[in-house]
């Protein structure tokens, strides 16, 4: 039994592999393919900050016809969530 105030050994974490299974996933690969469509239609070029933001979000119900998105800062976007 550790004593107060040892650090416990932890398993190293495989970062990449993390980021590969949880990216490929269908789900996350269609939110991918929604957030790259709205970005080219409002015409966000590749290395633009900002960021497309949906005014009823996709989790929602929202489209990503243009009446529904807004260009705004990552901070803004990053605020607002799924709200």
């Amino acid at each position: 039994m550790p004593k107060r105030g040892d650090v416990m050994p932890t398993k190293k974490r495989d970062y990449k592999k993390e980021y590969r299974d949880y990216h490929s996933k269908p789900e996350q690969r269609k939110n991918r393919s929604n957030r790259n469509k709205a970005r080219r239609a409002m015409g966000l070029k590749v290395g633009d900050k900002r960021e497309v933001d949906h005014k009823k979000p996709l989790s929602k119900g929202g489209s990503n016809k243009k009446s529904n998105l807004r260009v705004v800062s990552r901070t803004t976007n990053r605020k607002k969530a799924a709200k």
